[in-house]
């Protein structure tokens, strides 16, 4: 799983279970959050269970919901993820919209933990609030950078997020066969033009 996921899964829980050494709180968490996001991914957030988890995790199930308090509560914290969005400051402004469908594509292509947000996303409201407000964080920034009007930003991201989610339910999730079948390179060509035109042109 990515590093950057684990930290900042944990960061947010700064507390100690009373008569657990800091350390071995860590090290808990840890364990718990891993086994989290891997049964997230392979059962979806349904199906995923408590007792599953901590029973992957090692633990007794208690222990999860005296660091998470439910399973909603332990997939926000499994699920904090950083898209480590390029800074589009510095690119050309005709590029952005290859630059962001480039950068995207290798990122649904090399973690499973975004495929797995995406299903629960779909299916339960507590996911799509929590990928709401990643992409709301941190692609939102992201489109100030690019379009002409920064007032139009959010819309310009929903459109953006639109496309890249679109493309990842139907390639990713759904595995509809023609989107599957498409290179990196043809998606690139194919999507670049519309996130450029979502991002830069002016306004309709």
């Amino acid at each position: 799983m990515n590093a950057s996921s684990s930290t900042s899964g944990t960061g947010s829980d700064t507390s100690t279970v009373p008569g657990t050494s800091p350390r071995r709180s860590d090290a808990t968490r840890a364990a718990i959050l891993e086994a989290a996001r891997e049964r997230f991914a392979a059962d979806g957030y349904e199906r995923a269970t408590i007792r599953a988890i901590a029973k992957d995790a090692r633990i007794d199930p208690s222990m999860v919901m005296r660091y998470y308090g439910n399973k909603e509560g332990l997939f926000a914290a499994a699920v904090s993820y950083d898209l480590r969005l390029p800074d589009l400051s510095s690119a050309a402004r005709d590029e952005v919209g290859h630059t962001l469908v480039t950068h995207f594509l290798a990122m649904w292509e090399e973690n499973e933990e975004l495929t797995a947000m995406l299903r629960v996303g779909a299916t339960n409201q507590g996911g799509a609030e929590r990928m709401q407000e990643i992409f709301r964080e941190q692609l939102l920034p992201v489109a100030r950078q690019a379009c002409p009007d920064p007032e139009q930003a959010p819309t310009r991201a929903g459109l953006v997020a639109s496309q890249l989610l679109g493309l990842a339910l139907t390639r990713y999730v759904l595995r509809i066969p023609p989107t599957v079948a498409l290179t990196r390179e043809e998606i690139t060509v194919w999507l670049g033009p519309t996130v450029q035109r979502y991002l830069t042109a002016p306004s309709p």
